[in-house]
């Protein structure tokens, strides 16, 4: 999709950069698909604030999204393209021949009209789904499970993708948009083509004020806080910190490797670039 840019009769306007969602659905969601959402604040169950910055926002229905697509050899057709404001691909509403409905994350050039169907063969097309044993070695896919049944995991997000490059001793080899190799279990179900809405990233906001719709609240700097709240507080005048930057907690913030699940390194090949 294209982007849109906005004559500055404000100055709300004047900075502001949106994808232009005219070929999307412009009615209310599939009700039977929503459910209530309820939101946390960044609060724990002892109402303690345990994620700073959160809070506000618009009020949501969440949409229920297929991620299994565990409804095999049965045609479905994508009835209208949806905006969702819970993440920033968009979705396709699936009414398949036994009159069930469906949501799934919409990929690119996925139209209102075509026909998609998951199972153990199916064709190469945007919006079909099987499992990564049958794919065509160099196929982009989206939407990938790492554990066979749970539902897709990897590559949801918008305009991501990855690609089967290789196969081997019963696991399919992908490569991830970070560039990093990764070893998943053929068996695993994932999506043809990369998801949708791949303008996501070049928006600009415009203002403070539609951040906070998104249920975003002001971030503030460490070293604008005092020496009890944060590290990097304290000092006279504009003092820069006077040590690395780190979060309020004390944990390095440029460069310290964080990644502490040792049980899935085997089934990573390639770390992502640096």
């Amino acid at each position: 999709m294209a982007l849109k840019t906005f004559r500055p009769i404000t100055p709300g306007t004047r900075q502001l950069i949106m994808t232009d969602r005219e070929g999307l659905w412009k009615g209310k969601p599939e009700k039977s698909l929503t459910e209530g959402l309820h939101k946390t604040g960044g609060r724990n169950n002892t109402g303690q604030v345990t994620a700073w910055h959160r809070g506000g926002g618009h009020k949501r229905r969440y949409r229920l999204i297929d991620w299994r697509r565990d409804k095999w050899d049965v045609e479905g057709k994508v009835e209208r393209i949806e905006y969702d404001p819970n993440r920033t691909a968009h979705i396709a509403l699936i009414k398949y021949k036994d009159g069930e409905l469906r949501y799934i994350i919409a990929p690119q050039r996925l139209k209102k009209g075509d026909k998609v169907v998951s199972g153990d063969k199916v064709d190469v097309k945007p919006g079909n789904a099987m499992p990564l044993k049958n794919m065509p070695v160099g196929t982009i896919i989206h939407n990938i499970e790492l554990k066979q049944g749970k539902g897709g995991q990897i590559c949801r997000s918008a305009g991501t993708y990855g690609q089967l490059v290789g196969r081997d001793q019963g696991y399919a080899q992908i490569k991830l948009a970070s560039g990093e190799l990764r070893l998943v279990r053929q068996d695993c179900m994932a999506s043809v083509g990369a998801v949708s809405n791949p303008d996501h990233m070049n928006q600009s906001i415009g203002k403070a004020g539609r951040t906070r719709w998104k249920g975003k609240r002001p971030h503030v700097r460490g070293v604008a806080m005092n020496p009890i709240d944060h590290p990097l507080g304290g000092g006279e005048g504009r003092s820069s910190g006077g040590r690395h930057p780190c979060s309020p907690w004390g944990q390095l913030a440029k460069g310290l490797k964080t990644r502490k699940n040792k049980k899935t390194d085997k089934y990573i090949i390639r770390r992502r670039k640096k």
